[in-house]
């Protein structure tokens, strides 16, 4: 293992319209982690920035909600122009991967169903859902090219 790859860091958000749920992983462990949330503000964009350059991130995947038939509606544009903004802010490569259902799944897995914990934590554990599918798919890619 080379000395870059253990440096390596991808990070994942859930952008909402109050908050964006912050989560990380190292690709070697593949085990995404909740981290923080950023507010959904005007300066939303150096918020996530700030995070990636702390958190010394390689790599970012923004979620993109899509209805359950697949379209882009309005929340989905948005998260497309945060992802386009973090882009060209960042010298790191910026994914988008589909979120649906993200949030219910943080709210499942949660003990009590979320009503105990604070919103900003169901929003970091909806990043960390986000971040394990980007993962578990790029891994699965992985393994299916080395059985070729």
């Amino acid at each position: 293992m080379t000395p870059q790859s253990k440096r390596e860091r991808i990070l994942a958000i859930d952008p909402g319209e109050r908050r964006i749920g912050v989560a990380a992983a190292d690709p070697r462990t593949g085990v995404a982690v909740p981290v923080t949330t950023v507010d959904a503000g005007p300066d939303a964009v150096e918020a996530v920035a700030r995070v990636v350059e702390e958190q010394a991130a390689t790599e970012l995947v923004v979620g993109l909600a899509l209805s359950m038939s697949g379209a882009l509606g309005p929340q989905g544009e948005r998260a497309q122009a945060l992802a386009a903004a973090l882009a060209r802010r960042l010298d790191i490569p910026v994914h988008t991967w589909d979120e649906r259902l993200s949030t219910a799944e943080a709210r499942r897995r949660s003990p009590g169903g979320g009503k105990r914990r604070g919103k900003g934590d169901l929003d970091a554990a909806a990043a960390a859902i986000i971040l394990q599918a980007f993962l578990d798919s790029r891994r699965a890619s992985g393994s299916r090219a080395a059985r070729r």
